[in-house]
């Protein structure tokens, strides 16, 4: 199942090219606004940045997926192994469910998942301010890192994907894969990306990615009820 886990992730990230413009957008926009001022080649000194800024933002995916993932393996250890897992995984169907349903833009439940993570959000802030404005890669990085923890539903909801895989490492492949596939929406420096972040916002292009999300959380639903038998 971690192999459709993966791939899910992936188009989740690219087709919620959206969601990223909306939650994200400004931020890369002020970002990219104030970066140190190059006398030579300023596009591929814009750009290493802006790669700077998404490593750490993917990197703290990374650590939340497997995060995510190591605790449903401990926890694994205080229930019965196959039930616990089972119900994760019926958990990360529905996950899937709705969130292909945002992305076909048929309901929007999900955005309201958003709201878990305002408390964490309110404390990393400040820390991120201090961080601007942004000199070198380095703070490029860090700064990634701590906009990785924004509220987002679509992360939030690809996150039960990392718990229902019951790995450290399988639940922070899907995150990565997640991460992955937001770069073409947020690297909107490269006229390529543009081209790609405006073709997965077509409407019949959502409706057909979301419906085969929704079909990965039936599957994966259906799995994890045949295993109760």
């Amino acid at each position: 199942m971690i192999e459709y886990n993966v791939w899910g992730a992936f188009l989740v990230g690219l087709m919620g090219a959206a969601h990223c413009f909306g939650m994200c957008g400004g931020l890369i926009g002020a970002f990219a606004t104030n970066l140190p001022a190059t006398s030579s080649n300023r596009l591929a000194n814009q750009l290493s940045f802006l790669l700077s800024y998404n490593f750490g933002r993917i990197a703290s995916y990374t650590i939340a997926g497997a995060l995510a993932g190591a605790s449903s393996a401990a926890l694994g250890y205080m229930f019965d192994v196959d039930s616990y897992l089972i119900g994760l995984r019926i958990l990360a169907g529905i996950m899937m469910i709705i969130t292909g349903l945002y992305i076909a833009q048929i309901w929007f439940g999900v955005v309201h998942i958003e709201k878990l993570g305002k408390g964490l959000w309110s404390l990393l802030k400040p820390i991120a301010n201090k961080l601007l404005p942004i000199k070198t890669r380095f703070q490029a990085t860090i700064a990634g890192m701590i906009w990785g923890w924004l509220p987002c539903g679509l992360v939030y909801s690809t996150l039960t994907w990392s718990v229902a895989s019951g790995d450290a490492l399988n639940g922070a492949l899907v995150m990565f894969a997640f991460g992955l596939g937001t770069l073409p929406a947020l690297l909107s420096a490269g006229l390529t990306a543009k081209k790609l972040a405006g073709w997965v916002q077509k409407k019949q292009v959502r409706l057909l990615s979301g419906i085969l999300i929704v079909v990965f959380g039936l599957q994966t639903i259906y799995i994890a009820i045949m295993q109760l038998n």
